[in-house]
Formats: structure tokens, sequence, C-alpha cells
């Protein structure tokens, strides 16, 4: 598996901020690592993603960027559509969704520059919303949703006979939305055997949300290969843990991660006899009238930097990442997946988590992924570094 950092971390929404954050922090950031070369998942906004793809004076310039630097781009996150650096982001982040013209064109554009960079012989990847947020979902959106993503297969396909180029979608199951958790992608699209019959469209694992869902990673993993969903793309994360919500201060711990700008599910480990608890942001149950069980370990959806340890009675999930990344590799395709770093929360995390500076953490990460995930990786196309 080729690793990669995902530069959604940064709030670049223009080309010139976009090429500046690689000279700045991407570049530094591999020199840091102890890298020849590095893989990037850019995120690239709406308008700045329909600029690449139409004009190719403008992907040159990206191209001389990402050279200088020695990095290689292989995939991109298209799931925030643009402002995911807003004071205020929550549940604006899945808007607009897969009923809308706007998501189906912006992921479009996003797989035309892909293909127009790629290195010779590799193939393309771009992580993309599990449909949209649950609230007011109905078989109607359910439908339209439907209608895009045959599109969207379909220009994936044209792209590949015009250019050679393979580019594969992977939808990616948060908790709260539509496809939740690996369960729903795989039976959503299970469903639908003409969307994932050419391995184009399938399944991004993202392994904290997949923590946050109490999911076994091998598990899901299995469920989806049986169903014939390729997992395109792992976003490498870990989730915060309380392990044990009765000891002394465990509120008090988690406090610090309840911030303004993104939301942070939470669940309870679920169990037989007990009904599930589930909230779609920390401050639900830090505020909450009635308790949360305290005989069971809660998981929150924070994207903890995957060498750090929480203080406890917090800790990071970082054996579900793991074992997730063990999975894929089993898988017929698995060795062909990407695995992306993204830790987007750098600027919200408690004081006690921040690196000194953004370029010690990301590389800090990097060389954990290295050390830790050695077995996944492989390195990639080789870079002439002027």
């Amino acid at each position: 598996m080729e690793l990669s950092y995902c530069t959604n971390v940064h709030p670049a929404e223009d080309l010139d901020g976009i090429i500046e954050q690689l000279d700045v922090h991407a570049g530094p950031v591999r020199a840091a690592a102890h890298l020849d070369s590095l893989g990037v998942g850019l995120w690239i906004p709406a308008e700045t993603a329909a600029l690449l793809a139409a004009e190719a004076p403008s992907r040159d310039r990206l191209a001389a960027a990402l050279a200088r630097n020695g990095l290689v781009l292989r995939t991109i996150n298209a799931f925030p559509y643009r402002g995911f650096h807003d004071d205020v982001v929550k549940l604006a982040v899945y808007r607009p969704d897969w009923t809308t013209a706007e998501r189906l064109r912006y992921t479009v554009d996003c797989a035309r520059l892909l293909a127009a960079m790629l290195p010779e012989g590799a193939s393309g990847s771009i992580s993309t919303l599990p449909l949209g947020w649950r609230e007011g979902w109905d078989a109607t959106a359910d439908a339209a949703a439907d209608a895009s993503l045959r599109e969207l297969v379909e220009q994936l396909r044209e792209i590949e006979r015009r250019t050679g180029r393979t580019v594969r979608v992977g939808i990616e199951p948060e908790p709260g939305c539509i496809l939740d958790d690996v369960a729903d992608v795989v039976s959503w699209l299970g469903a639908r055997p003409y969307l994932v019959e050419d391995g184009l469209l399938g399944l991004c694992l993202d392994t904290c949300h997949l923590a946050v869902s109490f999911a076994d990673p091998a598990l899901a993993v299995a469920a989806a290969t049986d169903a014939g969903v390729r997992v395109v793309k792992v976003q490498a994360s870990v989730a915060l843990e309380l392990t044990d919500p009765s000891a002394d201060g465990a509120l008090e711990a988690l406090a610090p991660f309840a911030e303004a700008r993104y939301v942070h599910q939470v669940r309870a480990r679920p169990t037989a006899s007990v009904v599930d608890f589930a909230v779609d942001d920390l401050p639900q149950v830090l505020q909450a009238d009635a308790a949360w069980p305290t005989d069971r370990p809660w998981r929150v959806h924070v994207h903890i930097p995957l060498h750090a340890t929480p203080q406890p009675p917090l800790r990071a999930t970082t054996e579900v990442l793991l074992s997730a990344v063990a999975a894929v590799l089993q898988t017929p395709h698995g060795a062909d997946a990407h695995l992306d770093v993204e830790t987007y929360t750098w600027s919200v995390l408690p004081e006690h988590l921040r690196p000194e500076t953004l370029v010690d953490g990301i590389a800090a990460e990097l060389r954990w992924a290295s050390a830790h995930l050695s077995t996944a990786l492989a390195p990639p196309a080789e870079v002439v570094v002027p």
C-alpha cells in the first residue's frame, strides 16, 4: 500500500494557496520524515477542482510544485466540498450531498484532474461522503443518489477509455450519515451490483469512523469483499476512547475535545441487552440530562494523531487501524489500496496533543506509520527532485 498524508489539514482553497502549502508544509514534512518521496492526498475545493480539470497550465503549476517537493499525487479527498476550515463547519461538511448535480460535477472534476496527473502506470483514488446526512433522507433522495452514482461510474469508465488511467471512488461511511458504517455501505452497494461490477466504485475505509462504530475490522473488510465491494482507500486515523466512563474526572477529560468547528459523534459500546447510545456531537453527552452507561467504553469521532498517547482515562484506538490495514491486505486488491494519513484536527486538539509545529506533528505521524505499518507500505514511484 502506498502511503500519503491528506492535505485537508490545511485551509487553502485556491491554487496559489494549495501550492504554498506544498512548499511550506508538505515538502518539509517529507524531509523531516526522512522520506525520499511522499504521497499527498490532496483536498481540492470544488471551484479549484473545476479549474484544474479544465486548464492544463494550472495543472502544470501544480505538477511543478509536487515535483520540486518530492511529492506524488495518487489520491484526492473529495468529501468536503469547500469551507472545511470555516469557524463552524459541523453538518455543512455533508452538503451538497449525492442527490445534487454539484456533488457529481465536483467528483468528476477531481477524477479528470487526477487522471491527468497520475504517475505513469499508477491508478488513482478519490474518497467521497456516504450519500449524505441522515435527516430528511427518503426514497426520493435514495433514488437520486443512485442515479448520480450511476452517472459517476459511467464518467469514470469514460475517463479510463479516453486516458488509459484508472480512477476509483470510495464511499466513506461515517456515523450519523445515511451510510453510517461499513455494513451500511455493503448493504447499499450490494443491492446495486451495477455500481460495483467493474471496481470503479467501492469503499473508503476511515479507521477512526470504523472504531467509533465498534465494528470488528477483519469482519467488516471480509463482508465488503464477499459482497464484491472493493476497498480502494484506507484513511489511516484513530478515534478517542473513554475506557472507563465511571472513573473520576472522566467527563472532564473529554470536555477539551468538544470544540466548535467539527462534529464529534459519540457511541457507547453496544450490548445485546441495552439500547444503543449514540449522539451526533460530543456536547450532547457532556450536557445530557440522562446519564450515559458507565459500564462500557465510549468512542468519539476525533482524529487523534497516530503516534499520540492521550492521557488516561482516555486512549487512542490504534489497534483498529492496525487490524484494518492487515485485513485489507488480505483482500484480492488490498495491496493496491491507498493509505492516506488523515489527521485534520491539529488546530482544534487540546494543547497537550499539539506539536511545536505542524510539520513536526505530521512528520512524526509518518515516521510512526512507516515503522508500525511497514508491512503494508510500498515505496512510491521514483520522483526526481530538482
